[in-house]
């Protein structure tokens, strides 16, 4: 039986975009958003979600304790990362919180949409079948592995130790690309980038319209 989060007023055609840490996932959004297309990013919902407010914060104070909130009232996603990372129970724990309440979020997004097509950012796409299950494509910004180790470092300041770490607990770049219906090469320019994009976005403009992908 089909999740109830796909029952809504508008069900456009789903391109869920995913790829390691450092590929550049934000940038593709970026980009195909210049397209006047919808992007809908569950990091994003996920920090809107455990901001001063979010609805999660409740159920984050009840399971992690006060320590693993900030004085503002958001979660400390520092403090919540060192322990998701030492603690597989931990991390379950965050996921079976976040996750559902990603998911609805998403699917109010989807049902507001107005492109024909609308791209879903999921780092952990793969990691979570329940998701792959709700797009019609899926499309992985790929570049070296190499490179995304120098893109992390340079960006966050974290130590090469701690982003083979996070690697680590993703999906390997093999699986990733055998498991993509598209890929995305982000190991060049962004002219290059901007071409790749145009061309994926022409084709999906036509898969929304007469479902041929």
């Amino acid at each position: 039986m089909r999740s109830h989060y796909l029952v809504s007023t508008r069900n456009p055609y789903r391109v869920g975009l995913t790829g390691g840490i450092g590929s550049g996932k934000s940038t593709v959004a970026r980009l195909f958003a210049a397209h006047a297309v919808d992007i809908v990013d569950a990091d994003e919902l996920a920090h809107r979600l455990s901001a001063p407010g979010g609805a999660a914060i409740p159920a984050l104070r009840a399971a992690f304790g006060d320590h693993y909130i900030t004085a503002e009232g958001s979660l400390d996603r520092s403090r919540m990362r060192q322990l998701a990372f030492q603690d597989d129970a931990a991390r379950h724990v965050l996921e079976g919180i976040l996750h559902p309440m990603i998911r609805e979020a998403s699917a109010l997004a989807l049902a507001r949409s107005h492109s024909p097509y609308v791209l879903l950012v999921i780092p952990l796409l793969f990691e979570s079948p329940s998701w792959r299950e709700r797009i019609n494509r899926a499309l992985v910004v790929d570049c070296p592995e190499e490179q995304q180790i120098e893109r992390v470092m340079q960006r966050s300041g974290l130590a090469r130790e701690d982003v083979l770490a996070i690697m680590a607990r993703q999906v390997n770049r093999a699986k990733r690309l055998e498991l993509a219906d598209d890929v995305i090469d982000n190991s060049g320019g962004i002219e290059a980038l901007e071409a790749n994009i145009a061309a994926l976005h022409h084709r999906y403009l036509l898969a929304a319209e007469d479902g041929s992908l």
